[in-house]
């Protein structure tokens, strides 16, 4: 048994996420236990460097049929595409589950950090690609805004580019503001999956440049473990709080 593997049956409260919409890697990501996938322009990128020709057709009928596109528009009908068919493969789960698992993330652009109006917008235009859609957006202040309002329109949110215990707790509180609006007008929340994203190793990567330049001597196993910390800090405010929504840890450096 491989160790991902023995980690969701053993400890089946825990979940792992395929960081890629390759559909060859997340077979093999389901078949050793995981449950979810991601994806967003560098992830596509890259799939797209490795498996071209199985995708070639698909670029060019969308270049082909839409004569009036820029690069931009060609690009996110190919993430819609790729996702779309990774997607696949984890229907089933997400219907077994009701919604709590078997979902792939779709990102927001990332130039859009600043208007929540437009995050919103192409949000929900991306979340209407698949039923058992994610959708990605910065948590920045705009995308805080942006939570709570799609939380209420009943997509289920990831927030990304987060790195701190006061992110996750103002991205929680935003999904349980938008989740009592839809409570309050009678709709349903019961198969949303809201979850926040801290990126535990870019902590760490932040933290070894900022003492480098200040010349500034520290144990580094302490450095190796700040993301950790504040992971651990985070979910504990989570659960002494009840907060619904789900941390997902993402940009391991270390064990």
């Amino acid at each position: 048994m491989n160790k991902l593997y023995e980690m969701v049956t053993r400890f089946p409260q825990t979940e792992v996420w395929n960081d890629s919409c390759s559909c060859k890697e997340l077979q093999y990501a389901i078949d050793n236990g995981a449950s979810g996938a991601t994806t967003n322009p560098v992830i596509v990128g890259n799939v797209l460097k490795k498996e071209l020709p199985e995708w070639e057709e698909t670029i060019r009928d969308i270049i082909s049929t839409h004569p009036a596109y820029t690069e931009d528009d060609v690009a996110w009908d190919v993430i819609k595409a790729l996702g779309a068919k990774a997607s696949r493969l984890l229907l089933p789960m997400f219907e077994e589950s009701h919604g709590q698992k078997g979902r792939i993330s779709f990102q927001t652009n990332a130039k859009f950090y600043r208007s929540k109006d437009k995050m919103v917008e192409q949000a929900c235009e991306l979340a209407a690609t698949v039923p058992n859609s994610q959708i990605k957006a910065p948590t920045s202040q705009a995308g805080i805004e942006a939570f709570e309002e799609l939380t209420y329109r009943g997509v289920s949110i990831n927030a990304t580019v987060s790195f701190t215990c006061a992110q996750a707790i103002a991205v929680a509180e935003a999904v349980e503001r938008g989740l009592a609006r839809r409570e309050a007008e009678g709709l349903s929340t019961a198969e949303m999956h809201p979850v926040c994203t801290i990126m535990a190793g870019r902590t760490d990567d932040y933290l070894k440049a900022w003492v480098k330049q200040h010349d500034i001597m520290i144990s580094a196993e302490a450095l190796d473990m700040a993301g950790v910390a504040v992971v651990k800090n985070a979910y504990r405010l989570y659960k002494e709080r009840g907060y619904r929504t789900k941390l997902l840890v993402a940009a391991f450096r270390n064990q």
